[in-house]
């Protein structure tokens, strides 16, 4: 297992670590005699980072990742997160005891505010959070003060110049790139970076016509989404979450392997992954112009999803989030079949798409149940 410095936590760390968030459930709890040893293969390959959050798994996350610790706690990295963003104290520190709880731990390693965003940083962690986590790290129930982050570049340059955070949690893949600028910046100030969905939350996991020729050689997505991750120079951690104990032993090759991929296939990736966008771009922006629509149809949303399908090849996962999508409706408006064809939309397009037409093209892939294969 490749191993590297957290920033300036000075933590040696996995450059795989265990994403808590995925693990099997039974019902509404998380499935123990799958989960345990999964947890236990990792740590025995020498993944020695583990993280959790409050909510993950319906609540039973940290109570599993606590069991599992059991006999390893002196082995690993133990990161979990605090949600709290109100003005009572006293609920912010009930969060962090009830972590410790059921973390069987008398200290937590690294401790992330969860989810920031560059408005909540300065208007609830500046004044007030801070003040907390740093008692908390004064006291010895924190070690490290950390952070998810949801936001821009130029939030997350913000964040890193506040010199508050020691690693930033944060979204980077195959799929999602936009991050680039601010993990390198972050990387210059020696604030660690860690990686959450790696696999693009298991959209890069199943076989894809589209992304699988990118690198020849590689001919497995979940590889070479990982091997793009830990390729760049600016990673510390790839978090993957990870529920089944394939999943585990095919993340365990890829990590233990030092082979990078090298600045050719570097190139050639982002060659194609550019590409793609351009494509993505050429049928909708997703600006937002279109919106709102008299009828509540969700344009920008529908052709997201038709873009993953048709330029990503996607197919799969966009069309079980149309599906899922259309059950919770009208929440978060309505799906391309609501279209009244009244043409509102298409006035206040500036890319001049033939929205009408799209919408039924769209609803036809993403609401279509695919042939088996070999019908």
């Amino acid at each position: 297992m490749q191993h590297a410095t957290l920033g300036a936590t000075g933590l040696r760390v996995s450059r795989l670590g265990f994403g808590a968030m995925r693990l099997p459930m039974d019902g509404d709890r998380v499935d123990r005699e799958l989960a345990i040893p999964m947890i236990h293969r990792a740590f025995e390959a020498g993944v020695n980072y583990i993280d959790t959050a409050v909510g993950y798994c319906n609540q039973d996350s940290q109570r599993a990742v606590g069991e599992a610790l059991q006999g390893w706690r002196e082995k690993v990295i133990v990161s979990t997160k605090n949600p709290y963003y109100g003005d009572e104290e006293k609920e912010w520190w009930q969060n962090l005891e009830n972590s410790l709880e059921r973390l069987r731990v008398a200290s937590i390693d690294i401790y992330n505010t969860h989810g920031i965003r560059g408005a909540r940083f300065e208007e609830a962690v500046r004044p007030r959070i801070g003040k907390w986590l740093v008692k908390a790290k004064e006291q010895g129930l924190i070690k490290h003060i950390c952070t998810s982050f949801h936001d821009t570049n130029e939030e997350l340059r913000k964040i890193i110049d506040a010199g508050f955070y020691e690693s930033i949690t944060l979204q980077y893949n195959l799929l999602d790139r936009k991050l680039e600028d601010g993990m390198a910046y972050a990387a210059e100030k020696r604030v660690g970076i860690v990686v959450m969905g790696p696999v693009g939350g298991g959209r890069l996991g199943a076989p894809n016509r589209v992304l699988a020729g990118i690198l020849p050689q590689i001919t497995r997505m979940p590889e070479l989404a990982l091997r793009f991750v830990l390729s760049n120079p600016n990673v510390t951690i790839a978090l993957s979450g990870m529920s089944t104990i394939e999943q585990v032993e095919e993340n365990l090759r890829t990590a233990a392997d030092p082979r990078t991929l090298n600045s050719d296939e570097q190139r050639l990736v982002a060659e194609q992954l550019d590409r793609l966008a351009k494509m993505a771009d050429v049928y909708c922006t997703g600006c937002g112009y279109c919106v709102p629509c008299p009828n509540e149809v969700n344009i920008p949303k529908i052709f997201g999803l038709y873009n993953a399908a048709r330029v990503y090849g996607l197919e799969a996962h966009a069309r079980q989030r149309y599906a899922a999508w259309r059950g919770r409706a009208p929440r978060d408006g309505k799906a391309a079949d609501a279209c009244l064809a009244c043409g509102v939309c298409e006035e206040k397009c500036p890319q001049r798409i033939a929205i009408r037409a799209q919408l039924k093209e769209a609803h036809a892939l993403l609401a279509s149940t695919p042939e088996p294969v070999g019908a």
